[in-house]
């Protein structure tokens, strides 16, 4: 299954309003890392309001790859209490159709998708933190190079709830072992965004064969004196709504977030 994002697009607007409406125009289509940073991006899984329970259950026990921040109203596709007029059928840059729990296409927008029964889960993202990393001077690679951050299925399973059920999916970013205990204790105060890495050194340890071949995203290369530090992923969520083949479920393509208008330190708790 290729769930590999298009190629990025120059935008990069600082404030999430203009952010999103460069998104709805079309004038940003690529990921959104660096994307008006210092605010809150999400991660997106929609499904019929017959799953929604279960799902909901699902994030809430397993918090650390689900950290739920907004569920619309059934049917309602304004998540007002994620920002001003954000429209989730056109305000993110990439959404990925499933059915049956197969990839069937890549759009733009879900105008014609969205129905009477549909409820959108926002789920907590890592790009969040990376501002706070890189202001306290730990460097990203992605961001160096505009990639998608590396992502990789893992050995580690998640509490089931209903039909959803799985292992966990982890982002990792290659830095020097000072900056790893930085960077945990700096992520520790996001837990709407992951929180702490969840496993610091050997791939293998979490049944990562090979980390120059990522599930999702850019591969990126770890230089000498680095080590991979990896973090819980809201590809998870994804990956367990999949396994449980519904008849339609859509998702941003990973790194294509919904950016919202909460201030980054309100993620991270002051």
């Amino acid at each position: 299954m290729n769930l590999q994002a298009p190629l990025p697009s120059p935008a990069r607007a600082a404030d999430p309003r203009e952010a999103r409406r460069q998104i709805r125009e079309g004038l940003h289509t690529g990921h959104t890392a660096g994307l008006a940073p210092g605010y809150l991006q999400g991660n997106l899984v929609i499904l019929p309001a017959e799953h929604a329970l279960d799902f909901f259950r699902f994030c809430q026990r397993n918090p650390k790859p689900c950290p739920l921040v907004g569920v619309s109203d059934t049917g309602n596709p304004d998540l007002f209490t994620l920002g001003t007029d954000v429209d989730i059928r056109t305000d993110v840059p990439s959404y990925n159709i499933f059915r049956d729990g197969v990839l069937t296409e890549s759009v733009p927008d879900i105008k014609a998708l969205w129905g009477e029964d549909s409820v959108a889960f926002v789920i907590g993202c890592s790009f969040t933190f990376e501002q706070a990393l890189v202001t306290d001077g730990i460097r990203l690679r992605h961001w160096d190079d505009d990639t998608t951050v590396s992502m990789y299925r893992t050995s580690i399973q998640t509490t089931p709830a209903g039909p959803f059920r799985g292992e966990m999916v982890v982002s990792m970013r290659p830095m020097t072992m000072a900056d790893a205990i930085k960077a945990a204790a700096i992520t520790a105060r996001f837990p709407h965004a992951h929180g702490a890495p969840v496993h610091i050194g050997d791939p293998a340890q979490i049944g990562i064969a090979d980390i120059a071949k990522p599930d999702f995203g850019d591969p990126t290369p770890i230089e000498d004196g680095e080590v991979p530090v990896f973090w819980a992923c809201g590809v998870t969520p994804q990956r367990t709504v999949l396994e449980a083949k519904l008849p339609l479920v859509i998702t941003h393509t990973p790194g294509h977030m919904l950016v919202t208008d909460i201030p980054g330190y309100e993620a991270g708790g002051g």
